[in-house]
């Protein structure tokens, strides 16, 4: 008798896309990996004209595989008048240039002194659908978030070092579960001394938990978004990295 059994390539030799339950379109391949790099493509306008362009970013696997791009989108008025405390919609899309998740920060001024000003973004999958946010929590000295579920749950925190400033070397936040644990991190990576000091073009590395639910990892790619504009967007004025401390 013939087995019945389905293979799971196609004719074409190419592994057939399962959709795992609970998991938003696109988003599948997230729940096989436990680290994403995250690298801001330098603008050549933006470097030699130091007028602000629209921050682009490819996402990669550990292998330094492309999985998403990532596209600001924000208009020339708030870019060079708000700078990096600017409101801005990011858009994050898979090879097929289908957008998969959408993130959405609004403005917020910068003040160490004033816990209404306090930083945040929302994270949404697929676009429309929120999954998360991840807000900053109010600190004198240390840079403090936590990840949030869509109700606004408590998932998880975030904890930086007192001087975020990237100085020959990668600078850790730290992932803490509902335990205080570590369970993983956010690097900003030190990208040497001629990127770091003539363009704002960031490299980030992000690390988690196998199994942790998918919705999670993509809030967590929001939070490095969130900590790049928070504290490692140059600041042409000033000659001076941009932090919500300073």
């Amino acid at each position: 008798m013939e087995s019945t059994k389905r293979s799971p390539f196609t004719r074409s030799g190419y592994m057939m896309a399962f959709h795992p339950v609970g998991v938003p379109p696109g988003l599948e391949y997230l729940t096989q990996i436990d680290q994403l790099l995250v690298h801001q493509k330098v603008e050549l306008l933006e470097a030699f004209l130091g007028c602000e362009t629209k921050n682009k970013y490819e996402i990669k696997n550990s292998m330094g595989q492309k999985i998403f791009s990532a596209k600001e989108d924000t208009n020339c008025c708030n870019r060079n008048c708000c700078g990096p405390m600017r409101p801005f919609d990011l858009l994050i899309k898979d090879h097929n240039d289908r957008e998969v998740i959408h993130l959405i920060r609004p403005f917020r001024c910068a003040s160490c002194c004033c816990p209404c000003c306090l930083q945040e973004i929302e994270v949404q999958s697929p676009p429309g659908t929120t999954i998360g946010y991840v807000v900053q929590d109010w600190h004198m000295f240390l840079p403090k978030l936590s990840v949030l579920g869509p109700s606004k749950e408590n998932l998880m925190k975030i904890e930086g070092p007192c001087c975020a400033i990237s100085c020959c070397g990668d600078v850790d936040f730290v992932l803490k579960g509902k335990d205080d644990q570590a369970i993983g991190k956010i690097s900003k990576q030190w990208s040497g001394l001629v990127k770091e000091a003539f363009t704002d073009a960031d490299n980030f590395g992000i690390t988690f938990p196998l199994d942790l639910d998918v919705k999670v990892k993509a809030v967590l790619l929001g939070a490095c978004f969130l900590l790049d504009f928070m504290f490692f967007e140059y600041t042409r004025d000033s000659g001076q990295r941009c932090s919500v401390f300073g």
